[in-house]
């Protein structure tokens, strides 16, 4: 029974292994369809993409014109911002110098202003004073003074009588009407403006370049278009469109013929799953035999009748086995040759082929020097380009393509037409530089400050301002108002008129306390806080010290500005030139530096995505790994497994039907040698114990 079941498992590997293959094979059309469009896609798309290779040559060429359309904001803001490291620093110092003339003269204004306001003022509190004084030195000189009781304290009054007086006094103070009318004639002259006009110039700087490289720059224009030109006409000459052309033209035959002939593929697949499946009823037949023998025997079988009165069903069973017997031996050569034929046949081709598929041994073996030609050492490239000393292999060929990498680097086509020649670089900047370095820039007419401008910058260095005494005006601003606090003066006067006798005497002191408050109320303490009056010392105040920055080396601070603007003004006229021809290259590295992007793209492209190889590596896949290996051989040798499996287990079948077939059977006599060994029969039993049996007895005397 269990040699049964391993029949029928073997049986049915063999049967699904037919089947599995018939339905690949019918599949099979579908993906041999899939690979000719890739391949269809792969050849219709090579062209486009190198009209798209080169058609992006004109975004780099669009790119350089829009940089040379805008040469003035590119190379001449490049140079204007080299100039003006020393240029701008010297008009920002220069147009400085116009401020602070302008400043200087505010301020010559406000102290002459500011003195004559505080003049007005301390002139009035000092004649005041005056006044009071001389009439309190009168007072003091009465004979009253003269008494004993008086004479100490009007003595002491009149000791005091120097304080009343102004402490501060701006009558004193020098004028500053000569500089204010020094640096008056110095603003007749508008040196900002003069600035200005610099400023001016040199910010034309970009127009300059724009019109002195407007010829040059047309030349350029017309190199850029014949470079278009030129990758053009050599993108035809490529002999690429007759290559895929004639690949188009194979190609479309290939598949015709393969669509022409799957039906042919297609019958003989038929005509072979039928011979399988013939091959597996015949081993189907003998199972079913063997099956049915061993249930009619086992159910007909009855122990205690004699070999000549076996039952009709056991008869039947020993019958069937015995069909089974014949049938093993009748059908048995056939598939043991059948097995041996696909073993050798699928073991081969998986050991073979196969597996060194699978670990690209198969490529190694094809790679071997001298193998496939006596005379080449690779055969691909003695193929390809008639030159066998090229190392190109399948191994590598088939590597490139797996990774998807252009057809270009994937089969060396640089030794059929090297594309680095047609993209070197060199080849067509070169005259792009050339005419770039012929660019030449004459900045001379930037004027940044003329003479005038420098004269007037000298005529205010020598305006006189330093020559003002700062520390006497400071001194007086410093100074309070009086020499002394009337109001505490004024107090300490009544003080001492209390000391005196009454009479017209205290009285007539008392009344000059009075006067002296009355003027400090009146006129100290407006000095001191009327806006006027403050304003009037706080503007002089500031004026002044103002004006001592101003006039502090002033003539030096001038000498510095004018050196600074000549400096930049000999760098623009001497200089300038180093400065252009820096940058110029730089504008030119730019330029070219598109070109050269382009080219590397252009290579790059060429050698991995152009052309992608992988629909020819996706075909041998098809055809070996999955079609051969997969579809046809792993069937095989399963096929050949379980049938072989199957046809092994025939053997043991066969002794054991002969065998059990002698125990199911009804025979014409009795089997004597057999019924005696065994010992197993009622009749031989009665034999033994002694009790005659005359069927035995008869049997034994015809042998």
């Amino acid at each position: 029974m269990h040699r049964a079941i391993i029949k029928s498992v073997g049986v049915l590997c063999a049967y699904a292994a037919n089947q599995h293959l018939t339905n690949q094979v019918r599949g099979a059309k579908k993906l041999v369809n899939s690979n000719f469009k890739d391949l269809k896609i792969f050849l219709n798309d090579t062209p486009a993409q190198i009209d798209y290779l080169v058609s992006q040559y004109n975004t780099t060429k669009d790119k350089a014109l829009s940089d040379l359309n805008n040469v003035g904001p590119l190379l001449g803001s490049r140079v204007q911002e080299q100039l003006g490291k020393e240029v701008r620093p010297a008009l920002d110092a220069a147009l400085t110098m116009a401020g602070a003339i302008r400043e200087t003269k505010e301020a010559l204004e406000n102290v002459s202003v500011s003195v004559e306001v505080l003049q007005e003022g301390t002139e009035r509190l000092h004649a005041n004073l005056t006044d009071v004084k001389m009439h309190l030195s009168n007072t003091l000189n009465d004979s009253a003074c003269s008494a004993t009781q008086a004479a100490s304290t009007c003595n002491i009054i009149r000791n005091s009588l120097n304080q009343l007086n102004i402490n501060a006094n701006f009558s004193g103070l020098p004028g500053v009407s000569s500089q204010l009318a020094k640096v008056n004639d110095v603003l007749k002259i508008d040196l900002s403006s003069l600035v200005q006009k610099g400023y001016a110039a040199f910010n034309d700087t970009p127009d300059l370049v724009v019109n002195q490289t407007r010829n040059i720059l047309s030349d350029i224009k017309n190199v850029l278009e014949s470079i278009g030109s030129n990758i053009t006409t050599f993108a035809k000459t490529l002999p690429v469109q007759k290559i895929l052309a004639d690949l188009t033209i194979y190609l479309t035959q290939s598949e015709a013929y393969v669509q022409d002939y799957f039906p042919v593929v297609e019958q003989y697949d038929f005509y072979r799953w039928l011979g399988c499946l013939i091959l597996c009823c015949m081993v189907v037949l003998i199972l079913i035999f063997y099956c049915l023998g061993l249930l009619c025997g086992t159910c007909g079988y009855d122990k205690h009748a004699s070999p000549t009165t076996r039952g009709c069903i056991s008869n039947t069973g020993g019958n069937f086995l015995m069909a089974g017997v014949g049938f093993s031996f009748l059908f048995s050569w056939v598939l043991m040759t059948v097995v041996v034929l696909t073993f050798v046949t699928g073991g081969n081709v998986e050991k073979l082929v196969c597996e060194p598929f699978e670990d690209k041994t198969l490529f190694k073996v094809l790679d071997t020097p001298y193998l496939l030609n006596q005379h080449w050492k690779n055969y691909l490239s003695g193929i390809l380009f008639k030159n066998p000393n090229i190392n190109l292999t399948f191994e590598n060929v088939y590597s490139d393509c797996k990774e998807n990498k252009g057809i270009y680097t994937s089969l060396h086509l640089e030794h059929l037409f090297n594309i680095n020649e047609f993209l070197n670089i060199s080849m067509y900047t070169e005259d792009v530089a050339l005419k770039i370095e012929h660019i030449q820039i004459n900045l001379s007419k930037i004027i940044l400050l003329d003479e005038i401008g420098k004269e007037n910058l000298l005529n205010f260095s020598s305006s006189g301002i330093e020559g003002i005494n700062f520390a006497a005006y400071l001194a007086e601003i410093n100074k309070s108002v009086t020499k002394v606090d009337l109001l505490s003066f004024a107090n300490d006067l009544e003080a001492r008129a209390d000391q005196l006798p009454k009479g017209a005497l205290e009285n007539a002191l008392k009344g000059h306390a009075n006067n002296i408050r009355m003027i400090h109320n009146q006129q100290v303490i407006p000095l001191e806080q009327a806006m006027k009056y403050v304003k009037a010392r706080s503007t002089l105040n500031q004026s002044i010290r103002l004006l001592k920055r101003t006039s502090s080396e002033l003539m030096v601070k001038v000498k510095n500005v004018i050196s600074a603007v000549n400096a930049a003004q000999l760098l623009i006229n001497n200089n300038a030139s180093l400065v252009i021809v820096q940058e110029t290259k730089k504008y030119m590295d730019t330029i070219v530096g598109y070109f050269e992007q382009y080219i590397e793209w252009v290579k790059e492209s060429i050698a991995m995505e152009v052309a992608a190889c992988k629909p020819i590596a996706n075909v041998i896949d098809t055809a070996v790994d999955i079609f051969l290996c997969s579809y046809i051989i792993d069937s095989v040798n399963t096929f050949w497994f379980g049938l072989g499996g199957s046809s092994i287990f025939l053997i043991p079948a066969i002794i054991f039907a002969v065998k059990l077939s002698k125990y199911y059977r009804r025979m014409d006599t009795e089997d004597v040698y057999d019924d005696t060994e065994n010992g197993n029969n009622g009749y031989h039993k009665e034999h033994l114990y002694g009790i005659h049996n005359p069927v035995f007895t008869s049997s034994v005397e015809q042998w």
